[in-house]
C-alpha cells in the first residue's frame, strides 16, 4: 500500500511540475482533436460509386492490387459483383486503370487480329475474325445508356458453290440492363438494325434479342399479325386523338371555362397499304368524237360496148326461131335488153377503223388515313344568379346546344360521308370535393429517418467532446501555467491580491518563470 500510495504521489508531482503539465495539455489537445477528426469522418462519409462491376477474378485481384498502390479506398457491393470507390475519383480511376489493360476480362475487338502467328490455319483466322466481329458489335450496344453489358453471338454459314444449299446467317444479342433501366421499342429496333447491317445477308428477322431476364424484345416486331399495331403506330393514333381533344377544348374553353368540359375522341385509322389499277373503256358517241384510226376506199366500174352479144346467155338464146318466143316470156321480157344495146356497172367499197377509248388508272392509297371519328363531349349546366343573388345551375338551350355541337363539328373535322360520330351532352357536373389535404407539418418533414440519423450522429459526437470537455477542466484549472496566467490578468487582479500567497511556491515559481513572475510584479507597481 505505501510503495502505491508513493507511486501515486510521484505521478501527481510529476504532473504539477511543467513538464508534466504541459505533456497533460498535449495530451488533451491531442485526445479532443482525435476525437473530432474521428466523429467527423464517421458522420461525412465519403459517398462510393462503382468503378467496375461483373469482373472476373483475376481482373478484381489485379484492380485491388492497382488501388491499393494508388492508395484509394475501396469497398465491395453488397452482393459483391462491384467494386466501389470514393465518387470524386472514379474517372481518375478509371483512366489510369485503362493505361494498365485493366479489365482485361472485357469485349475483344478487332485486336484481336493484331497477334495473328505465322502458320494461322484459315479456320482459326474465320474464328478470330467472327469473334472480333461479335466484340465490335457488343461494344457498340454497350454505349447506349441503359445497356449495362452485352453479348453477341453470331453463326454465319460457311459459303456454297450451291444455290440450293445456300443459307443466311443468323445472331442472338443477349442484354444486361442498368437496374431500374429498359429499351423502349426504338432503341430495340436501333439494336436490331445495328446488327443487321453488320454482316453481309443478315436480315432483321433472323436477329434475336434478349434480356437478362429472358424477355425476347424482338417479338413485337418479328411476330406481328395484321390485326396488331406496332408502337410507332399506336403513338400516331394516341396523338391524333389527343389532337382533336385539344382542337375541341381550346375552341370551347374560352365559351364555357375550364372545369365545366370534357371530350374524348376515338379514331379508327386504317394502316393497311392497298394499290388499285384500273382500265376503262368509254362506249363510242358520235362519229364526230370519234378518232379514226384508218381508212380503206376501193371502187370499181365496167362498160359493155355494142360489138358485144347481148341477150339471155345460154343455148336456148342461140337457136334460131327462139327469140320471138323469150319476148313472150314476161319475166325475161323485163330484164333482158336489145343485143344492140350497151350495159355498165361501178362499184364503190370504204373500210373505216376507229379509237377504242381507254383509261388506265393506277392508285396507291396512304396509309394512316382516318375510317371515322367518334367524339363525345360533356358540357356542365351553365350558372346564373336568381332574383335572391344566388347561384343557380340551368340548362343549356337547343339553340345553344347547336352552337356547340357545330363547333365541335369544325374543330374535329367531321365528315358525314365518313361515318363519323359525335355526341353532345349537357349535364350538371358533381361538386369536386375541395376539402384541402393537410400538408406535413415541418417537423414531420424533417425527422424523416435519414435526417434523424444524421442529427444523431452530430449529437453524439457533441456529448462525447462536452464529457472530454468536462473531464479534462479540473486538470487544466489545477496547471501552474493556467494559475500564472489568472495571476498575469490585471482584471483578476484584486483576486489575486485577496488571497494569500504561499511563499514557498512563489519562490519556486520565480526560480522556473522570472519572467512570469517579474510580469506580476511589474503590473502590481503600475496598479498602485
Amino acid at each position: 500500500m505505501a510503495s502505491t500510495k508513493e507511486s501515486l504521489t510521484s505521478i501527481s508531482k510529476f504532473f504539477q511540475s511543467p513538464l508534466g503539465s504541459n505533456l497533460a495539455i498535449g495530451a488533451c489537445i491531442a485526445l479532443i482533436l482525435g476525437a473530432m477528426m474521428t466523429t467527423w469522418l464517421w458522420v461525412e462519409k465519403p459517398d462510393f460509386k462503382v468503378l467496375v462491376s461483373n469482373y472476373s477474378d483475376r481482373d478484381g485481384g489485379a484492380i485491388i492490387a492497382s488501388l491499393q498502390q494508388m492508395n484509394v479506398a475501396y469497398q465491395y457491393a453488397e452482393n459483391g459483383n462491384a467494386i466501389l470507390i470514393p465518387a470524386d475519383r472514379v474517372h481518375d480511376v478509371r483512366l489510369k486503370l485503362a493505361t494498365q489493360g485493366l479489365p482485361k476480362s472485357g469485349n475483344i475487338g478487332f485486336e484481336l487480329m493484331e497477334s495473328q502467328k505465322i502458320g494461322t490455319s484459315q479456320f482459326l483466322e474465320q474464328i478470330n475474325f467472327q469473334r472480333a466481329l461479335e466484340g465490335e458489335l457488343a461494344r457498340s450496344i454497350n454505349s447506349i445508356a441503359s445497356v449495362q453489358t452485352s453479348r453477341v453471338h453470331l453463326a454465319i454459314p460457311k459459303p456454297s458453290v450451291f444455290v440450293r444449299e445456300k443459307q443466311k446467317p443468323t445472331a442472338s444479342v443477349l442484354l444486361s440492363l442498368h437496374p431500374g433501366r429498359k429499351l423502349d421499342q426504338q432503341q430495340i429496333d436501333g439494336i436490331l438494325h445495328l446488327v443487321s447491317s453488320s454482316i453481309p445477308e443478315l436480315l432483321t428477322e433472323n436477329v434475336t434479342i434478349v434480356d437478362q431476364n429472358g424477355n425476347l424484345l424482338t417479338k413485337s416486331t418479328t411476330d406481328t399479325t395484321d390485326n396488331q399495331l406496332d408502337p410507332s403506330q399506336l403513338n400516331y393514333v394516341n396523338e391524333l386523338q389527343n389532337g382533336i381533344v385539344h382542337r375541341i377544348e381550346s375552341i370551347l374553353i374560352p365559351i364555357l371555362g375550364q372545369e365545366n368540359l370534357r371530350a374524348e375522341a376515338t379514331a379508327d385509322v386504317d394502316f393497311s397499304h392497298s394499290e388499285q389499277a384500273a382500265e376503262i373503256y368509254t362506249p363510242n358517241n358520235t362519229a364526230n368524237n370519234v378518232a379514226k384510226r384508218s381508212e380503206h376506199s376501193k371502187s370499181s366500174s365496167s362498160d359493155n360496148g355494142s360489138n358485144k352479144a347481148g341477150g339471155i346467155p345460154g343455148a336456148y338464146s342461140n337457136q334460131p326461131g327462139q327469140l320471138g318466143q323469150l319476148n313472150q316470156i314476161p319475166m325475161l321480157n323485163q330484164t333482158t335488153a336489145p343485143a344492140s344495146a350497151s350495159q355498165s356497172s361501178d362499184e364503190h367499197e370504204t373500210t373505216t377503223n376507229y379509237e377504242v377509248d381507254k383509261t388506265v388508272r393506277f392508285v396507291k392509297n396512304p396509309t394512316g388515313t382516318i375510317k371515322r371519328l367518334t367524339v363525345a363531349v360533356v358540357v356542365n349546366y351553365k350558372t346564373e344568379i336568381d332574383s335572391n343573388g344566388k347561384p343557380i345551375s340551368i340548362a343549356f338551350t337547343e339553340e345553344d346546344k347547336l352552337q356547340i355541337t357545330s363547333l365541335v363539328k369544325q374543330a374535329m373535322g367531321y365528315k358525314e360521308d365518313r361515318g363519323d360520330a359525335l355526341s353532345v351532352v349537357n349535364i350538371p357536373f358533381k361538386k369536386v370535393n375541395t376539402e384541402q389535404i393537410d400538408s406535413p407539418d415541418f417537423w414531420n418533414q424533417l425527422l424523416t429517418i435519414e435526417n434523424t440519423k444524421t442529427a444523431s450522429q452530430y449529437l453524439f459526437a457533441i456529448a462525447i467532446i462536452a464529457y472530454l470537455f468536462k473531464l479534462l477542466k479540473p486538470l487544466i484549472k489545477n496547471l501552474p501555467l493556467t494559475k500564472l496566467s489568472n495571476q498575469a490578468n490585471p482584471s483578476k487582479q484584486s483576486i489575486v491580491e485577496d488571497q494569500p500567497i504561499n511563499i514557498e511556491a512563489a519562490r519556486k515559481m520565480a526560480a522556473e518563470n522570472p519572467q512570469i513572475v517579474a510580469s506580476v510584479l511589474k503590473n502590481w507597481m503600475n496598479h498602485e
